[in-house]
């Protein structure tokens, strides 16, 4: 049984949440979200409380019960606060630069890399750390994938520890090589 599936979602103030047929539409003062449900779930709407319910009890019903509270509610929490996912990038010449929808990294390669920022996320430098980059939007799948994108083009390394990683990130240095005595 689904803990979190059994738990209601409730409604903040300048939240309205629709249902259109298998489509659940959330709006909010930060925009609007959409999602398709699947056909062995179902969304009740009562006052102000959305509660997910399955249709019978099987593995795959119970998985997308919990599932689908979860991406509702994380709708509900984008379209009123939003999401951030915040990047460091180190490293002795390393530095990102915004220009309009395309953000530049120059990450010591021997040009520097382009990336296209999509609709819906914006980014931005730290006003008291220009290294750090902040990325944020109302779709927490998006954000999430947005930041991985950016720091696959240069994960940290392990040996000085150069490159984008997230600010909460913990990378553990290696020794590297030891002299000869």
């Amino acid at each position: 049984m689904s803990r979190i599936g059994k738990l209601p979602i409730t409604i903040p103030e300048g939240v309205t949440i629709t249902l259109n047929e298998k489509t659940v539409t959330v709006k909010g003062a930060k925009g609007e979200l959409s999602w398709v449900l699947h056909n062995d779930v179902s969304v009740k709407i009562e006052e102000n409380e959305v509660i997910v319910e399955k249709k019978n009890e099987t593995k795959q019903n119970r998985a997308l019960h919990g599932t689908t509270r979860a991406i509702i509610n994380n709708m509900v929490v984008g379209v009123t606060t939003g999401y951030e996912k915040r990047l460091e990038v180190r490293g002795v010449g390393y530095r990102f630069n915004i220009a309009g929808n395309k953000l530049n990294l120059s990450l010591g390669f021997s040009h520097p890399v382009e990336f296209d920022i999509p609709e819906g996320i914006t980014i931005k430098a730290d006003e008291e750390n220009k290294n750090l980059m902040i990325i944020q939007g109302i779709d927490k799948q998006l954000v999430g994938e947005i930041a991985a994108q950016i720091r696959e083009v240069r994960k940290p390394e392990p040996y000085k520890g150069k490159g984008i990683r997230y600010s909460d990130e913990h990378v553990t240095l290696k020794q590297g090589k030891k002299a000869a005595k």
